[in-house]
């Protein structure tokens, strides 16, 4: 079923990244596979000053899909909002995945540098995607300074953990209802993926957990079935958990063979 993500349909909900990839072949087999119709790259790996990308840039393009340029590597507010506007350059596009990131042992966003520089971003006519944590108050003061969608993390990028802190991902799905939200950062196998749109989420963006595996093609294939299934699962309303256990079969009243014997016995 197709959905909207700012100003486009997609049927996909799964965005994937374009980074780590033994080769751009890989990738872009990886990507078809994926069945992905948006797909984030890094301004800093074009390096656009030094013509660099070319190859890279070309599987992309080949693959039709819509580019969610990214700020990856940024450690600054000034750094990300002069990256979003070589990126917003050089691919022709106002949506921009805002990382600010404040740690570089674990790659924990920066909360305060990223809410000062989605505000500057949307300002000058941006659609932020921001990567952040599953801090409730930090989404809440995103979705105020403009953002339609907000993408925290599962677990730290490249960790593969999935999702670390699952109460509070449902905390941000129940509390901002009418918000894209997107696990981004963290899933390791396919599973994750399922949980996270189990849990209503609108998508997940996700990197290494494919790239990495030892066949990036088939382990795409492998996230984009379990996005589908954990999404359908959602739709189709989940049982309640119960502490007690309920029998699937009625114990009480007539068999259903005494039932039928009574009624030929009748005749």
């Amino acid at each position: 079923m197709s959905w909207q993500l700012d100003d486009v349909m997609l049927k996909s909900r799964f965005l994937i990244g374009s980074s780590l990839y033994p080769s751009p072949y890989i990738m872009s087999q990886a990507i078809k596979a994926a069945a992905s119709e948006v797909v984030t790259v890094s301004l800093r790996r074009q390096s656009p000053e030094h013509k660099g990308g070319n190859e890279f840039w070309q599987h992309i393009e080949r693959l039709n899909c819509h580019v969610l340029p990214n700020t990856a590597g940024c450690y600054s507010v000034k750094d990300a909002i002069n990256t979003a506007n070589m990126a917003r350059e050089l691919f022709a596009t106002n949506w921009i995945k805002l990382e600010v990131l404040g740690d570089e042992y674990n790659l924990q966003p920066d909360p305060f540098a990223l809410l000062e520089a989605t505000k500057e971003l949307i300002s000058q006519g941006f659609q932020v995607f921001p990567y952040a944590t599953d801090d409730l108050v930090l989404a809440e003061r995103l979705v105020t300074a403009g953002c339609k969608i907000v993408m925290p993390w599962g677990a730290p990028i490249g960790t593969g953990r999935g999702l670390m802190n699952p109460y509070a991902l449902k905390t941000l799905r129940a509390r901002l209802p009418d918000t894209i939200l997107i696990v981004d950062a963290g899933l390791g196998v396919p599973s994750h993926a399922a949980q996270a749109m189990e849990m209503g989420f609108d998508g997940v963006l996700l990197n290494t957990a494919v790239a990495e595996a030892s066949d990036p093609i088939l382990m795409a294939s492998a996230f984009r079935d379990a996005i589908v299934a954990g999404r359908s699962g959602f739709e189709a309303g989940m049982m309640q958990q119960r502490d007690l256990a309920k029998p699937s079969t009625p114990v009480l009243g007539t068999p259903f063979w005494h039932q039928a014997l009574s009624t030929h016995e009748g005749r």
